[in-house]
């Protein structure tokens, strides 16, 4: 009679232990479809960490000597204006003179369905110089400046600026980081709403980071505030993850 009470309780207690992990099986199982995909943003203002001035001419003709001489002559003049306008030495860089021999004196064109040859000068020699300005800010007035200067002195040349901004890789970190902090931020709201406990990331994906301002493309997503600054680039990362709701 003993043997049967004792049997009959652990079978009691078995069945009841048997049934707790069944319905904690069964919970979890559950809450594998309980989750939420949440997406966090994160943006960052690069400023340029330097930036230029490129000056570019160009002459042409069929003596060569002429040419390269009307060449050094235009580039010493400008380096002696820019030198005047307080220009270190040190922030100019040339290039070297760009020579192009077409070898030829003419080019055909068609005009009145006939193919006929069209006088072209030989010779085209190009020069570029550089000015590194160390205040990135000023770069575009002072550009500005130096392009009205070259035409008043009869030195008109194309005028480019250019800037260089942070390695992506530097900020990639911060910027992933920040992103993923905001996901979670958003999903807690959720839970929060839901009644339920924001639990661990189930997948997690970074998007592409891109960059807007004057010199990149930036994809529609971006809005309506992208740098007016050419000095400024804005980058940007979405990141997307799935958390479980506990």
């Amino acid at each position: 009679m003993k043997k049967t009470i004792t049997f009959g309780t652990a079978l009691f207690f078995g069945l009841i232990i048997l049934g707790f992990f069944i319905y904690k099986g069964l919970r979890t199982f559950s809450d594998k479809d309980r989750v939420v995909t949440v997406k966090g943003l994160a943006e960052m203002n690069m400023t340029a960490t330097a930036s230029k001035i490129t000056i570019d001419f160009t002459f042409s003709g069929d003596d060569l000597r002429s040419v390269i001489q009307q060449t050094e002559n235009k580039k010493n003049s400008i380096i002696s204006y820019l030198k005047k306008e307080e220009y270190m030495e040190n922030d100019i860089s040339l290039k070297n003179m760009d020579v192009y021999d077409r070898q030829t004196y003419y080019e055909y064109e068609w005009n009145d369905g006939k193919r006929v040859p069209v006088k072209v000068d030989r010779y085209r020699v190009s020069q570029s110089m550089t000015v590194w300005v160390n205040e990135v800010e000023t770069t575009e007035d002072k550009a500005a400046t130096i392009k009205l200067d070259l035409i008043s002195n009869n030195l008109t040349s194309d005028i480019y600026t250019n800037y260089s901004f942070p390695e992506l890789n530097d900020i990639k970190p911060q910027l992933i980081a920040e992103s993923t902090k905001n996901a979670r931020v958003a999903g807690e709201q959720f839970a929060n709403d839901s009644q339920a406990k924001l639990g661990k990331i189930k997948t997690a994906s970074q998007g592409q980071i891109t960059i807007a301002g004057k010199y990149y493309y930036y994809d529609d997503e971006s809005g309506s505030n992208t740098p007016e600054e050419p000095y400024i680039q804005k980058a940007r990362v979405v990141s997307t993850i799935v958390f479980f709701l506990e």
